[in-house]
């Protein structure tokens, strides 16, 4: 059942408290009107085959915002394979221009998507990229330039570090938001790991009730120690067929 506007801020709200995650109400009018622009242009490209009013709120609001404690004021993140801005937006919106945001997607109808959320909310500090993560990454513009790179259910984590860590400078953090069975994906990505000059720093597990179910979230952020070399990432063939 759709929610009255003030339905959905109290329950937002609400259940932020849960997480020790305080919205104020000018923050949760946000969240609304993006929830609102999400499901006008899911009937249009597809976004999320999350609809409901109640899930929006826990798996796509809720779960995004488990990573803002690895995050502080004045930091510049870049979110790679943002999607429909998950969960970089929902990061902007909750900092209020206290950070600096880079959204990057490869697919044009989504950055366009991801523009006018930006426009009609008024966000601060926040720009899009059009391009692949892989090929980005090796543009001066953004390599090695930012304090966080972070991203939500895009690859395994083997392939995932290789897209992101070239984003990142030295003393940043790479943060991965993974489901919970991510052991064999870090035994898999060992040999990534160290190629890469990442020290994993952060293994939390979070669980999210979403009516009957319990959703656990792992999030892994590694430290980076040193630059790495200007090969990685790969172009995509070479990761996919032989991931480090």
């Amino acid at each position: 059942m759709k929610m009255t506007k003030e339905e959905f801020k109290l329950m937002l709200i609400n259940e932020a408290k849960k997480y020790d995650i305080e919205i104020s109400n000018k923050q949760a009018e946000k969240y609304y009107l993006y929830k609102e622009l999400l499901l006008e242009w899911n009937d249009k490209i597809n976004l999320t085959s999350i609809t409901d009013d109640e899930g929006i709120i826990i798996k796509h609001f809720i779960d995004c915002l488990l990573c803002i404690n690895y995050i502080k004021e004045n930091d510049k993140i870049i979110d790679v394979g943002t999607g429909a801005g998950f969960p970089g937006i929902v990061v902007a919106i909750y900092f209020e221009g206290k950070v600096k945001m880079t959204l990057l997607d490869s697919l044009n109808k989504r950055i366009m998507f991801l523009d006018e959320v930006i426009n009609k909310l008024n966000i601060k500090n926040i720009e899009t990229v059009h391009g692949r993560a892989e090929d980005m990454a090796h543009n001066v513009k953004y390599r090695q330039q930012y304090d966080i790179a972070v991203a939500r259910a895009v690859a395994p984590l083997n392939i995932l570090l290789e897209y992101i860590s070239g984003y990142v400078k030295k003393g940043g953090n790479c943060i991965c938001m993974k489901a919970s069975s991510v052991e064999k994906e870090i035994n898999n990505a060992e040999k990534t790991i160290d190629i890469l000059k990442l020290d994993l720093i952060t293994n939390e597990r979070k669980n999210i009730k979403y009516k009957d179910e319990e959703i656990t979230r792992t999030i892994l952020s590694f430290k980076k120690l040193e630059s790495i070399s200007d090969k990685y990432p790969r172009n995509y063939s070479k990761i996919k067929k032989n991931p480090l």
